[in-house]
C-alpha cells in the first residue's frame, strides 16, 4: 500500500508524517490547487521552493519512493518539485517478510510458530441440521448465536455455507453476513465464504468486511473460468482455497494432487497476480478403510502431497476436512476420535496448517490406547495389506466409550514411571504418594525422581498445553500433583541439593503496590512452574523497592508485574522507571485485566530500555519466557517485540491526532435530555445506610453467573452451553463439578460469609456532579460524587452521556435519590486459601478465589433485586429469570467506579466512607483504591427508567482541568487518576 500526504499541510507540518511513515510504506505526494499561491486569508499555503527543499532532503535520505501531483497543482509548483527530484534514485523497497494474513475486525497472521488453525464448521447448512433449520425459518438471531458460540469457543475462522436446495442461497448469505457485521464479537474473526456457486461467493465478498477466504476455486471447469473467478477474488481482496480438482475430476493420487496444485499455483501467481501467502490448497482428504483397495493410500497421498507442496511452493497454506477420513466408522466415536487425532498428528507434521474438524472428535494422541493407535496408523499409513480388517475387528470391541475408559484404567498396571507420568498428565492425586514411595525405593536419590519421571511428566504437560491439547484447569491440577509429590520427597532430598539447581530459569512475580488481585498472576505462576521454571511469588500490594530488592537478592532472570485496577498501570510505569534508574537488565513482563499491548508500548516501554513484553494470558507465558531466556532466540524475539511496540506507539499517536473532541461545555449542552417527572421518581423505603451482616449463601449461589468463572480459567464459552462444547466441554464439566463440590463445602461448613451495606440518599445533579444530602430538606450537602462526560464528537444525534444525566437537576426541584452499595464475599477467604496452599493445593486455592469473586458478584445481583423490589421498591412487580437478570433486563443500573461509565477508582472512597463499610463489613481501600478483600463489589444505584450503561471513552484536557477543579486536586493528580482515558 502507499500513503498519501498533501502538500497543503506545509513543510513543517509534513515533516513528522514523512518521518513516521517512511519506513512503513511508499509515500504518494499530492499537492494543492493553492500551493504557493495566496489563499482566502491572504497568506501563502506553502512556497513551492520550501516544499521542494524538504522533499529533496527526504529523497536523498532514501525516504520517498513514489511521488505524484494532483491535477490542481500550478505548473510552477510541479516544475520545482520535478527539478528537486532529478537524479535522485527511488527509495529501495524494504525487505518485508510476507506472511499469510486474514481478517475480520481483527487480523489473523499465520506465523511459523502458529498452532493448527481451527475453522468453525457449524454455520454450514449442509453440515449442521440446527443451523439449516434456523436459516430456513429465518431465525437469524439464533443463527448468530451458533456463530458466536464457535468464536467464543476458539474458532479462528468461520466457515459460512448456505448451499441448500430449498434456500435462496445468495440472499441468505447476504442477510447473514450483514447481521454478522453488526456483531463485533463475531465479526472480529475472518470469514470463509463457502459455496459451490460462484454468484453466492461473490455476493458474500460484496457484503463481508475484512480479508475473507473464498472456499473454493478449482480447475474443474477449465482455466478460463478459474482465472475469471480468481481475478474477481483478488479484486475483492480475498485469499482463496484451491481444491485439487481439474477437468478430469478430483485428484486421488499423490502425483495428481501435486500436478493440479502446481498448475493452479502457476496460474494464480504468474497470470492472476496472487501472492503465494494468499493461496490455500486443499489436496482432498478421502475416507480410508472402505474395503476398496484403491482407497488404502488416500491418507498417505494427502500427507505426501502436503509435504511436497509445503517444500516446493513456499508461502502457501494447506487445509482439509478432517472428518472425511473416518467416514467408514460412522457411529463408532472412539475409533473416529483416534483416526482424527492420529491423522492430524501426521498431517500437521507434514505441513497441514488449518482444517475443518470437530474438536469434540479429537483425543490426545498419546492417550489413544496403544493397540487402537497401532491399528489406526496401520490404516492411515497403509502399513500392511490387512490393516482394514484388523481395525474392523478391533473396532467391534470399542463401540462405546466406557470400554475405552476401562482400557485407560489399566494405567495402574504399568511401571511406576509410566504411572507417575499418567497421574501428572491427568491430574490424579489418589495414588501419588504410594507411587512416589515405590519410586523412592527404586531410585538412588529423591532428586533423581524429581528430575527424572516427575519432570518428564510435567514437561509433557507443558507441551500438551502449548499445543492446545490441555486446558488451564487440567494444568493447574497437574501442578497440584507435582507439588504433592515434591512435598512427599522433600524430607529425603540430600542436604544442599534441590531441583531448583536444574530449573530453566528463575522468575519473580508480584501484584504491584495498591492492588490485591492475584488470580491471573497465580495461574501464570502455576503454568510456568509446570514448565520447570522456578517461581518467586511476592504476593499482592508489593512496593517497587521490595520487588527490585528481591530480584537482586534472588538473582532472578525475569520480573513479572500484575494488576487489575487502572491505578496499577501507573505503578507499573513507576517500577519500570526504577528498573531503568537502578540499571537493571532483566526482561519485564506485564499482565493483568486492565493492561494491554498498546498501554505497554505507549507508557511502560519508554520508561525501560530492556525488553518489555505484554503477556495476554497464561497460555502465552511459556512461549514468551522461553524465548526471552533462549541464547539463540532472545535477541531476535526482543527486537521483533520492540519493533512491534514502536509501531503500536506510532499508530497510537496518529490515532490521537485524528480524534475530535468537543469542548467540555459543548459536550454538556449535548447531554442526555430527560423529560423529568415526579412520577418516574420513587422514594426509597428508608434513607441512610443499612447493613446485612450475613446473607445466606444458599440464596446467593442461585444468582451465580458462571460464564465469567470459566473465562477466569481461560475456557471460552457461555454457561451452560460450554459444558457440552466440543472443544472445552469435558474440561469445563470437570471444573464445574469441582467448583460445585467446593461450593457445597463452603456453604455447609460456612467457610465464607457474604456481607453488604446499602445506603439511600436524597440527590440532585449539579452540572456533571451529583450532590447527596443529609435529609429530605436538602439543606446540607453530605457528599459530592464527580462524574465524567463522553467528549468525542458525535457523527449522529446521540448524546454525550454522563451518569449525572440520570439524576434530576437541582433546578427541577423534584425529589430524586441515589443509592450506594458495597458487598464482600471475602470474609474467611484468606484462611481457606492458606489451608489449601499449606497442602500444596494451588488448584483449590485458585478455585476458592474464583468462587469468592463469583459469590460477591452474585450477592450484588441478589441485593440489587431486593433494592428494586423492596428496599427502594421502584419495581415491586418485577419477575425475571436469572438469565434475564444476567442480561440486565431490569429497570435501573448499578455502575461501579473503575468501570467504563465511571472510570475514576478514587470515587470509591466516598462510597466506602458514607457507608462506613470498613467497620460494618470489613472492606478497606488500598492507596490505589483497590478493595480488600479482593472478592468485593461497590457502586451506585440509579433508578430512573432511562438510566443505562455506557462508556465514557477518551476525554480531552479541558475536562481534566475542570474535573480537577471540581474534586479540589491539582491537574497532575487528576491525570494520574484518569490516565487510561486521557485523549492527549
Amino acid at each position: 500500500f502507499s500513503v498519501g500526504v498533501n502538500c497543503a499541510l506545509g513543510a513543517a507540518e509534513m515533516r513528522p508524517y514523512v518521518e513516521e511513515l517512511s519506513g512503513l510504506a511508499p509515500i504518494y505526494l499530492s499537492s494543492h490547487p493553492n500551493a504557493g499561491l495566496p489563499n482566502e486569508f491572504g497568506e501563502y499555503d506553502q512556497p513551492a521552493e520550501e516544499m521542494a527543499a524538504l522533499l529533496k532532503e527526504f529523497a536523498e535520505s532514501g525516504f520517498l519512493n513514489l511521488m505524484g501531483s494532483c491535477c490542481g497543482s500550478t505548473p510552477e509548483f510541479t516544475r520545482q518539485i520535478a527539478e528537486a527530484m532529478e537524479g535522485i534514485p527511488p527509495r529501495p523497497l524494504p525487505d518485508i517478510e510476507r506472511r499469510p494474513q486474514f481478517s475480520g475486525l481483527e487480523p489473523l497472521t499465520v506465523r511459523p510458530d502458529s498452532n493448527f488453525i481451527n475453522i468453525g464448521e457449524r454455520c454450514n447448512v449442509a453440515g449442521s441440521r440446527r443451523f439449516a433449520r434456523l436459516v430456513r425459518e429465518e431465525k437469524y438471531d439464533e443463527a448468530l448465536e451458533v456463530a458466536r458460540v464457535q468464536v467464543e469457543n476458539g474458532a479462528q475462522i468461520l466457515d459460512i455455507n448456505m448451499d441448500e436446495g430449498m434456500l435462496d442461497s445468495r440472499q441468505a448469505m447476504i442477510t447473514f453476513l450483514r447481521l454478522i457485521a453488526g456483531e463485533p464479537d463475531i465479526a472480529r474473526v475472518p470469514l470463509m465464504l463457502d459455496s459451490s456457486k460462484w454468484p453466492v461467493i461473490e455476493a458474500g465478498l460484496q457484503n463481508a468486511q475484512g480479508k475473507c477466504i473464498v472456499n473454493s476455486l478449482s480447475l474443474k471447469e477449465g482455466e478460463e473460468s478459474f482465472i475469471h473467478q480468481a481475478r474477481l477474488a483478488r479484486r475483492y481482496g480475498a485469499a482463496v482455497i484451491v481444491m485439487a480438482f481439474d477437468e478430469q475430476g478430483q485428484a486421488e493420487t499423490t502425483e495428481r494432487k501435486i500436478a493440479i496444485c502446481q498448475r493452479a499455483y502457476r496460474i494464480l501467481t504468474e497470470e492472476v497476480g496472487f501472492a503465494p501467502q494468499d493461496i490455500i490448497f486443499d489436496p482432498n482428504i478421502f475416507a480410508v478403510a472402505t474395503g476398496i483397495p484403491e482407497h488404502n493410500r488416500f491418507a498417505v497421498n494427502y500427507i505426501e502431497a502436503t509435504r511436497y507442496l509445503k517444500t516446493h511452493l513456499p508461502g502457501v497454506l494447506i487445509s482439509g476436512g478432517v472428518s472425511n477420513i473416518s467416514f467408514s466408522f460412522r457411529g463408532n466415536e472412539p475409533v473416529r476420535e483416534a483416526m482424527h487425532s492420529a491423522f492430524l498428528y501426521h498431517a500437521i507434521r507434514a505441513g497441514m496448517d488449518m482444517g475443518i474438524v470437530n474438536a469434540g472428535q479429537i483425543t490426545v494422541y498419546e492417550d489413544i490406547p496403544a493397540e487402537l493407535r497401532e491399528r489406526v496408523e496401520d490404516v492411515l499409513l497403509n502399513r500392511r495389506p490387512d490393516a482394514t480388517e484388523r481395525l474392523l475387528e478391533f473396532a467391534s470391541g470399542v463401540k462405546s466409550k466406557p470400554k475405552v475408559e476401562q482400557a485407560k484404567a489399566a494405567w495402574r498396571n504399568k511401571p511406576v514411571e509410566a504411572r507417575l507420568r499418567y497421574a501428572l498428565v491427568h491430574g490424579i492425586l489418589d495414588f501419588i504418594e504410594t507411587d512416589v514411595e515405590e519410586a523412592r525405593r527404586q531410585y538412588q536419590s529423591a532428586l533423581e525422581i524429581i528430575e527424572g519421571p516427575l519432570m518428564n511428566g510435567m514437561n509433557e504437560v507443558g507441551d500438551l498445553f502449548g499445543a492446545g491439547k490441555m486446558f488451564l484447569p487440567q494444568v493447574v491440577k497437574s501442578a497440584r500433583v507435582m507439588k504433592k509429590a515434591v512435598a512427599y520427597l522433600t524430607p529425603y532430598l540430600e542436604e544442599g541439593k534441590t531441583a531448583e539447581e536444574r530449573a530453566r530459569g528463575k522468575i519473580l512475580l508480584a501484584t504491584v503496590k495498591g492492588d490485591v488481585h492475584d488470580i491471573g498472576k497465580n495461574i501464570v505462576g502455576v503454568v510456568l512452574g509446570c514448565n520447570n521454571y522456578r517461581i518467586i511469588d511476592l504476593g499482592v500490594m508489593v512496593p517497587a523497592e521490595k520487588i527490585l530488592r528481591t530480584a537482586r537478592e534472588e538473582e532472578v532472570d525475569i520480573i513479572g508485574l500484575s494488576g487489575l485496577i487502572t491505578p496499577s498501570l501507573d505503578e507499573m510505569v513507576h517500577v519500570a522507571a526504577e528498573m531503568e534508574r537502578q540499571g537493571f537488565r532483566l526482561p519485564l513482563l506485564i499482565g493483568g485485566a486492565t493492561t494491554s499491548k498498546t498501554h505497554t508500548a505507549v507508557k511502560i516501554k519508554p520508561a525501560y530500555q530492556q525488553p518489555v513484553v505484554h503477556v495476554l494470558d497464561a497460555s502465552r507465558a511459556v512461549s514468551v519466557v522461553s524465548q526471552l531466556l533462549s541464547e539463540d532466540r532472545q535477541e531476535a524475539f526482543s527486537a521483533a517485540v520492540a519493533d512491534e511496540y514502536q509501531k503500536l506507539g506510532a499508530a497510537h499517536r496518529r490515532k490521537h491526532k485524528d480524534r475530535e473532541f468537543l469542548p467540555i461545555e459543548e459536550a454538556r449542552r449535548n447531554r442526555f435530555k430527560i423529560e423529568w417527572r415526579q412520577s418516574d421518581l420513587h422514594r426509597p423505603s428508608f434513607l441512610g445506610r443499612r447493613s446485612f451482616t450475613e446473607i445466606p449463601l444458599t440464596e446467593v449461589q442461585e444468582r451465580i453467573d458462571w460464564s465469567p468463572f470459566f473465562a477466569a480459567w481461560e475456557l471460552k464459552g457461555r454457561y451452560p452451553a460450554i459444558l457440552d462444547d466440543p472443544t472445552y466441554g469435558e474440561s469445563a464439566s470437570k471444573l464445574y463439578r469441582d467448583a460445585r463440590e467446593l461450593l457445597e463445602r463452603i456453604i455447609s461448613e460456612k467457610l465464607l460469609q457474604v456481607r453488604a451495606v446499602v445506603g439511600f440518599y436524597p440527590a440532585w445533579s449539579e452540572g456533571d456532579d451529583i450532590e447527596l444530602y443529609a435529609d429530605e430538606q436538602r439543606d446540607s450537602i453530605l457528599a459530592v460524587l464527580h462524574t465524567l462526560r463522553q467528549q468525542m464528537r458525535r457523527r449522529d444525534s446521540r448524546a454525550n452521556l454522563a451518569l449525572a444525566d440520570f439524576i434530576a437537576p437541582r433546578e427541577s426541584e423534584l425529589e430524586d435519590y441515589l443509592g450506594l452499595f458495597a458487598v464482600t464475599a471475602g470474609a474467611g477467604l484468606e484462611k481457606l486459601v492458606a489451608e489449601f496452599e499449606a497442602e500444596q493445593d494451588d488448584y483449590n486455592a485458585i478455585l476458592a478465589k474464583a468462587l469468592a469473586d463469583r459469590l460477591a458478584e452474585a450477592a450484588a445481583e441478589l441485593l440489587h433485586e431486593r433494592v428494586r423490589k423492596e428496599l427502594w421498591g421502584y419495581a415491586p412487580d418485577e419477575s425475571l429469570e436469572n438469565e434475564e437478570v444476567i442480561r440486565e433486563q431490569y429497570r435501573g443500573i448499578r455502575p461501579a467506579p473503575g468501570y467504563p461509565a465511571c472510570p475514576d477508582h478514587s470515587e470509591k472512597a466516598t462510597i466506602i466512607k458514607l457507608l462506613n463499610a470498613a467497620e460494618e463489613i470489613g472492606i478497606q481501600l488500598t492507596e490505589s483504591y483497590a478493595m480488600h478483600p479482593a472478592a468485593s463489589v461497590s457502586g451506585y444505584y440509579f433508578a430512573h427508567p432511562k438510566a443505562r450503561y455506557f462508556g465514557v471513552g477518551k476525554i480531552a484536557r479541558d475536562q481534566v482541568v475542570d474535573y480537577a477543579r471540581r474534586k479540589g486536586i491539582d491537574r497532575t493528580a487528576a491525570e494520574k487518576l484518569l490516565a487510561p482515558i486521557l485523549g492527549y
